[in-house]
């Protein structure tokens, strides 16, 4: 089935892309795997820039890679289509260099939310940028979290946008809510079951997923897009890791890479029809943490 534009943004029917992230080194690398045959990924490009903890947003046609950490915080916003396999573009700038954000996607506009700067204070930020699709540009300032935080997970419904968890610096569990129809502050909706950081934010059509974090937690929470309220446990991944990457596909949610103590490579599925354990489907063509997930 074809998803149109309007779905596409919160999963994809094709493939997982999963770009840059940190090795011994930084790296550019775009990675692309198959949603309907698990197996590895391939690459298929590089970012304009080497960077760790990106933030990721999709659109219909592309795929974004916002901030980020070479040797200071960045606000570069890269652009990579999903048609042709191939380099990133830089496109456009955020309103505040930051690494470490949450990021959403609705069906005309990418998000980035909270992160950590090391260019204005070295601080955590609360702003909530938001950056066209329909046109190359810089993003704008639309609205703050409810409390400045580094490293939540961004999860999207059609209408709002999520960050769940995060550093403030002590762990958080809080869960924001953001409208995407109109430019405003975010509302605290509900808690994560376990207060964490550098979880990775799946998105079905009904709930949003946060899905690991520091400690190496391996929990997968879940929680409603039709009511707010507290998330539940539903499951685990194949090992518990900070600082990966993720993807959803109209079936199922992905989580790529991140640092279980040691770089990672592996790709984890859990399904969004039923609550359970996720399993490892795939690896990455370079083991990493810091990475961005996109979606086609």
């Amino acid at each position: 089935m074809l998803l149109n534009a309007k779905q596409r943004a919160l999963q994809g029917a094709n493939y997982g892309y999963t770009s840059g992230g940190r090795t011994a080194i930084h790296v550019a690398v775009i990675d692309k795997f198959s949603f309907a045959v698990d197996g590895n990924a391939t690459g298929t490009g590089d970012l304009t820039v080497g960077r760790r903890h990106i933030t990721g947003q999709s659109s219909s046609t592309h795929g974004y890679a916002s901030g980020g950490y070479s040797t200071n915080s960045l606000n570069v916003i890269d652009k990579l289509s999903f048609a042709v396999d191939g380099n990133a573009t830089d496109v456009g700038d955020l309103t505040v260099s930051r690494h470490g954000g949450s990021g959403h996607s609705s069906k005309a506009y990418g998000y980035t939310s909270g992160g950590y700067t090391t260019v204005a204070g070295n601080t955590n930020v609360n702003t909530i940028d938001k950056f066209a699709f329909a046109s190359d540009g810089n993003a704008t300032d639309v609205g703050d979290l409810t409390v400045a935080r580094s490293y939540p997970s961004g999860t999207s419904s059609s209408s709002y946008g999520y960050a769940g968890g995060g550093s403030l610096p002590a762990n958080s569990d809080v869960i924001d809510k953001f409208s995407f129809a109109f430019d405003e502050n975010a509302s605290d909706v509900g808690d994560l079951t376990v207060a964490r950081y550098s979880a990775v934010g799946n998105s079905s059509n009904d709930y949003g997923y946060s899905g690991g974090g520091n400690g190496n937690v391996d929990v997968i929470d879940k929680h409603s897009f039709a009511t707010d309220g507290n998330a539940t446990d539903v499951g685990d991944l194949t090992v518990g890791r900070q600082f990966a990457a993720s993807q959803s596909s109209e079936a199922y949610g992905y989580t790529s890479g991140g640092d279980t103590g040691a770089d990672s490579n592996v790709i984890d599925k859990f399904a969004f029809a039923f609550n359970a354990d996720a399993t490892d489907v795939g690896d990455l063509t370079v083991a990493r943490w810091g990475s961005a997930g996109h979606q086609y």
